[in-house]
């Protein structure tokens, strides 16, 4: 394709101020950790944090009510009946609902009251998704709206085309993810796919490939595996295998049988191929996004309601499906069984304990903190091995798969658990010689 000529943009001081000082918040919010009170995180988790910690009846309650409301919300828009999934979906959401009701009112079930159950379920997730998600929202208006995305996008394209298949601008979801949130790096992703920047197999490719778990998800992976003591050789194998199973994934089916195209109704913008001139290039593209970006107080309450709007979605699902996920995990031998898929490969490997790592790599689906309980008592090699797995996996149904489920990209169930399997395997088998030689 031949070169694009750089297009003419009115560039003004309030576009070079907006592109600059608003991207810079955006920035500041995802990706920027510093210390607060003797905790280092990115300035959104800080916000998160301060809430819980200020107001915490009121974030009990306000994620009961986006529970509530997420339940009611496939009937009221009698969306429930649209197809088999949407009536499973709709189903788990009104039982999340009841389980946030119960727990917040203190009756049901004594079972569900274990520490490690329904209370663990909604301290740990329900209640830092339901602030996080919105808030992030706010903050996603300044990061994706004035001209990063394509500024960044022009200097990714010689990366992310080559060994992802993604336009350049796919960049920002992947450090979204990584550094702030997998919600919001869907949130994000899901964003630009309705715009009409991402084809469809393009934005699956992201939301199955880069949208991880954030590195606030890793520490506590790594402090319950007493892996910190190798904190960045962790996170930066986890980085390496995590990115380089997404490249073989974005070849194979069923990720790479999906249609290359733009979502419905939406008018392709697909990304223009530069190799030279890039710097003109990127602040042309970043300025006819300022020149057209909506004023910030409108910019910011679209972000708001996609972000109020995804979260009502997603908190109903994660409450009844990781609640499933963990009863099945703890009370039955349902994980030992799908472990039985695995086991092949951990013998093969030569692994120490592979029936273990084979039950914990069959747990990464269900709920991402559940293969780390139960590898937390093993050999370092296998403590190492799964923590590697619980992060390239990606795909979990506690909280992941509901989220892309929630979008407009449509992933299909069966595609996604296939994606999974594949994922989990490439893992064992790119992060064992890995792990030999470490230990």
């Amino acid at each position: 394709m031949p070169d694009s000529k750089v297009p003419q943009v009115k560039t003004t001081s309030l576009g070079i101020f907006k592109f600059l000082g608003f991207s810079l918040i955006g920035i500041l919010a995802f990706f920027i950790p510093f210390e607060i009170n003797g905790a280092s995180s990115i300035l959104l988790d800080h916000i998160v944090t301060y809430i819980r910690n200020s107001v915490p009846t009121f974030v009990t309650y306000f994620a009961l009510i986006v529970l509530l409301l997420g339940a009611a919300l496939p009937f009221y828009e009698k969306t429930w009946s649209k197809s088999i999934t949407d009536m499973i979906l709709s189903v788990f959401k009104v039982i999340g609902a009841v389980a946030g009701l119960m727990l917040v009112f203190d009756f049901g079930p004594a079972w569900l009251f274990e520490p490690d159950l329904g209370p663990y379920l909604y301290e740990k997730l329900i209640k830092p998704v339901s602030l996080l998600v919105p808030i992030g929202g706010v903050f996603l208006a300044f990061l994706v709206g004035y001209g990063l995305l394509e500024f960044i996008g022009v200097f990714m394209q010689p990366i992310m085309r080559p060994l992802f298949k993604t336009p350049g601008r796919s960049a920002i979801d992947a450090v979204a993810s990584f550094v702030g949130s997998y919600s919001l790096g869907i949130l994000i992703t899901n964003r630009i796919y309705l715009e009409g920047k991402y084809t469809k197999r393009e934005a699956a490719i992201i939301v199955t490939g880069f949208s991880t778990v954030s590195v606030t998800f890793m520490v506590v992976i790594a402090k319950t595996l007493e892996l910190m003591d190798i904190w960045l050789t962790y996170f930066w194998v986890s980085l390496i295998i995590t990115f380089t199973v997404t490249a073989i994934t974005t070849r194979i089916p069923p990720i790479s049988r999906i249609p290359n195209e733009c979502a419905p109704g939406a008018t392709p913008q697909p990304e223009k191929m530069i190799k030279k001139e890039r710097f003109k290039h990127a602040w042309a593209e970043a300025m006819e996004v300022v020149n057209t970006t909506p004023a910030l107080p409108q910019n910011i309450w679209i972000n708001l309601r996609d972000g109020l709007r995804m979260v009502m979605n997603i908190l109903p699902t994660i409450m009844s499906v990781g609640l499933l996920g963990m009863l099945l995990a703890l009370y039955t031998p349902v994980f030992d069984v799908i472990g039985l898929i695995f086991y092949p490969f951990t013998w093969a490997l030569q692994m120490p304990e592979p029936m273990l790592t084979a039950k914990a790599a069959a747990l990464s689906v269900s709920e991402i903190f559940l293969p780390a309980l139960i590898a937390a008592g093993s050999m370092e090699f296998t403590r190492f091995v799964v923590a590697v797995v619980s992060v390239s996996a990606i795909l979990f149904f506690s909280a992941m798969i509901p989220c892309i489920l929630s979008t407009e990209i449509k992933v299909s169930i069966p595609h996604l658990i296939f994606t999974w399997f594949v994922r989990v395997v490439l893992t064992l088998i790119l992060v064992t010689p890995v792990a030999m030689i470490l230990f």
